[in-house]
C-alpha cells in the first residue's frame, strides 16, 4: 500500500511559515538539495494544496531549462515534469491538466483509492492546510521534517487543531552542515 508523507520545512517551535505565509527563513544549500533530491526521485507522485501547486505550477515547469539554472533545478524540474500531481482544491478547474488529478470533495474515499494504487509514496509538499485537513481525516502515514535553526514566535504551525495523539516513530535524522536537522517519521496505527 501507497503512504502519503508530508514533506516540511519546519521553525524549531512547529511553524511552517510565518504570520504572512513568508518562507524567507528556510535553510536550503547543495547538501540538503541532493539529500531531498534523492528520495524524490525514488517518488513518482506529489501531492499539493491549490496554493503550493500554483506557486510549483510558476516555476518548476521550466526552471530547469534556464541558461543560469542549477543542477537542483534542472533535476527537480524534470522530476515535476513527469510526476504525477494530485491537487487538493475546491476552486481550480482542471480539465487540461496532464497527469493531475484534482481532488475536491470525498478527500478521504480518493485518497485511500490512491493509496491502493500501485506506484511508490506520494509525498505532499509543503500545503499546510492541505496538511491539516489530511491529519485530522488520518490520511499521513508519515512526516519527513527539516527543522531550521530558527524560532518564529507565530505564524502558520504544522500541526492545528489535532483531535487526537498521534504516535510516531523516528525512522532517520540527519544534520546538515546549514544547521537543519531532518527527522523522518512514520506515524503508529
Amino acid at each position: 500500500m501507497r503512504k502519503i508523507i508530508s514533506f516540511m520545512h519546519i521553525s524549531l517551535d512547529g511553524f511552517v511559515a510565518g504570520s504572512n505565509g513568508e518562507m524567507n527563513w528556510i535553510k536550503v544549500d547543495e547538501e540538503i538539495f541532493d539529500h531531498v533530491g534523492k528520495r524524490i526521485s525514488e517518488t513518482d507522485t506529489a501531492l499539493y494544496g491549490r496554493v503550493t501547486y500554483q506557486m510549483m505550477e510558476n516555476y518548476w515547469p521550466t526552471a530547469g531549462d534556464e541558461p543560469d539554472a542549477s543542477k537542483h533545478d534542472i533535476e527537480h524540474s524534470k522530476w515535476y515534469n513527469k510526476a504525477h500531481k494530485i491537487i487538493l482544491s475546491k476552486t481550480l478547474e482542471g480539465a487540461d491538466l496532464a497527469n493531475t488529478t484534482i481532488i475536491s470533495d470525498n478527500l478521504a474515499d480518493k485518497l485511500n483509492e490512491i493509496k491502493q494504487q500501485p506506484g511508490s509514496e506520494v509525498l505532499l509538499f509543503g500545503s499546510p492546510t492541505a496538511t491539516h485537513s489530511l491529519i485530522q481525516q488520518n490520511l499521513i502515514d508519515g512526516y519527513w521534517l527539516f527543522v531550521n535553526p530558527i524560532i518564529l514566535g507565530r505564524g502558520i504551525p504544522l500541526f492545528a487543531d489535532i483531535q487526537e495523539r498521534i504516535k510516531l516513530k523516528l525512522l532517520n535524522t540527519r544534520q546538515f552542515t546549514a544547521g537543519v536537522t531532518a527527522l523522518d517519521y512514520t506515524v503508529e496505527r
